[in-house]
């Protein structure tokens, strides 16, 4: 059955009057409802008001238009019963072929400064839900059926199919476009939820913003599965890499892959907890990443000598490693991390020559991922029967807060050490204790049940490494509870500690301190990553 009427009602009008007009241009009957009717009349195209279709004017403020069985009828008749034409015919009903519908902004409303109650509650759509669920149930059959679009993105594929010999949209995509549908109302509600069961009154006044909780009652998330992954973690284990439908600038989700072999589970956690350390510098930055730690972190005048400066810390560890710079790639740099074996490259891009260079290597991964400042709204962590929310560990250090509790304070040189430490200490596991200077990590102790052993494996690591940790300085991602880890990194070379401080034995370690000649700063803020 060939499309013979459309009905367009679109919040986002995007493209809406070039699609109409394509319609037209093929003799498809146009209806449509308030300001989209409008847009496409004053564009010049003959429109039918969804009002005078159904012969029942809109009623209520517009809260009733398209609830009438002449809009309802002519998308659920199906179009392969006998039955059902025979009776949309008998009681005067036109088969309504082609739904185009977005629904109201209701995101957009709420998340709007002022926004009252009142306002939230008028921008709940009905009509347009109702109407993408009838189409998208009736998207039929090989026989016929109704196409649903609710995507811009979509309408060139439509037209394709209508001028198509079957001269409507195949099955195959009416199916696909009516699982988005369902997909876009499930989304709504999940939006509408969310923001009902954050209310923090009862009877929240009707004219005035309501006030509302951090965390709703009921969180209702929508992801899009990007690609199913060849296993999890281990290979007993199935695994899919899921994206947020609207991602932030600067995000690893909206990564591109230029080469090399399909990402995996672990691939994708590493070279996101790579591409977050990275992209959180401001200077020319290289991360090397090795089960999620960063192994290597260096800051430089370039990326060849950011790359040379990290590799420094830890060759053992980035044998296979993930490595992230926040600058393009050149040749030198690429001809650089080519000679050793690396898992996955990021960069916000790459030279040519670089890209030439990397082809050689087949199966490194090399992506691309544009810098930018976005955030996840929330982390998500799975337990058992249930799940933790929390707002992202992305507080960036004031150095104006920083106190200094030692009888020593720290030179300028030793300061920028110091925050450079304490930059990196937020992407490594805890306990975390960091060695660095001159603008790289010397030593990363990671992921240890205490603190001082953390503190001891870093310094054997920079001692293997060939690295001297003389003059050095740490970061600790959380206080030292006793001083015998302050007397460990002394003992190693450092002179300057940044930690935040907050222990019952604060005195004692300060005590250490001024006791080693150590210069010793305290942020007020801890960064567990667990």
């Amino acid at each position: 059955m060939k499309i013979q009427t459309a009905l367009l009602s679109v919040s986002d009008k995007t493209g809406i009057v070039e699609f109409a007009t394509a319609l037209a241009q093929r003799g498809i009957r146009l209806l449509s409802t308030g300001g989209t009717a409008k847009l496409l009349a004053q564009s010049g195209l003959a429109v039918t008001e969804v009002a005078e279709h159904t012969g029942s004017p809109e009623i209520l403020d517009g809260r009733v238009k398209t609830l009438h069985p002449k809009i309802h009828g002519g998308l659920l008749a199906r179009r392969d019963s006998e039955e059902h034409m025979q009776t949309i015919e008998q009681h005067d009903i036109a088969r309504i072929d082609l739904l185009v519908v977005n629904l109201y902004p209701f995101r957009e409303t709420v998340a709007r400064k002022g926004c009252s109650f009142a306002d939230a509650v008028e921008n709940i759509d009905i009509g347009g839900p109702a109407m993408l669920r009838a189409a998208a149930k009736n998207h039929g059959t090989e026989a016929g059926g109704v196409t649903v679009v609710i995507d811009p993105a979509d309408y060139e594929r439509v037209l394709a199919g209508i001028d198509s010999p079957a001269g409507t949209p195949s099955y195959g995509l009416r199916l696909e476009l009516a699982a988005k549908a369902y997909a876009h109302t499930a989304s709504y509600d999940g939006a509408i939820s969310s923001y009902l069961t954050s209310l923090v009154q009862a009877e929240p006044a009707q004219d005035a913003p309501a006030e509302r909780e951090e965390w709703p009652r009921t969180l209702t998330l929508q992801i899009q599965r990007q690609q199913t992954l060849r296993y999890g973690e281990n290979p007993h284990q199935t695994a899919a890499f899921y994206v947020d439908p609207t991602r932030g600038p600067g995000l690893l989700g909206n990564y591109a892959q230029l080469q090399g072999k399909e990402l995996s589970y672990n691939n994708i956690a590493d070279a996101d907890a790579a591409w977050e350390c990275v992209r959180s510098f401001q200077e020319t930055a290289c991360v090397i990443i090795k089960h999620a730690n960063p192994c290597g972190v260096a800051i430089s005048h370039d990326t060849l000598a950011a790359y040379q400066q990290a590799f420094k810390t830890d060759p053992t560890s980035a044998f296979g490693g993930i490595i992230a710079f926040n600058r393009t790639v050149d040749l030198a740099t690429a001809q650089a991390v080519s000679a050793q074996f690396l898992e996955v490259l990021l960069a916000p891009d790459y030279t040519a020559e670089a890209l030439e260079l990397l082809a050689a290597k087949k199966n490194v991964r090399v992506l691309k991922v544009a810098m930018g400042d976005g955030a996840n709204p929330f982390d998500l962590k799975r337990v058992g029967g249930g799940w933790l929310a929390q707002t992202p560990d992305n507080l960036p250090l004031d150095v104006s807060s920083l106190r200094v509790v030692t009888r020593i304070a720290p030179t300028p040189e030793q300061m920028r050490d110091l925050q450079f430490a304490w930059e990196v200490a937020k992407h490594v596991k805890s306990n975390a204790i960091i060695f660095t200077g001159n603008g790289m990590t010397l030593g990363v102790g990671a992921g240890q049940m205490s603190r001082i052993d953390s503190a001891r494996i870093a310094s054997i690591k920079a001692e293997n490494a060939g690295l001297s940790l003389k003059g050095s300085a740490v970061a600790s991602d959380a206080f030292f509870p006793f001083r015998d880890g302050l007397d460990v990194v002394a003992d190693a070379g450092a002179v300057c500690v940044i930690q935040p401080g907050g222990s019952v034995r604060d005195d004692e370690v300060i005590a250490a301190a001024d006791e080693r000649g150590i210069a010793m700063v305290f942020t007020g803020v801890r960064h567990f990553r667990h």
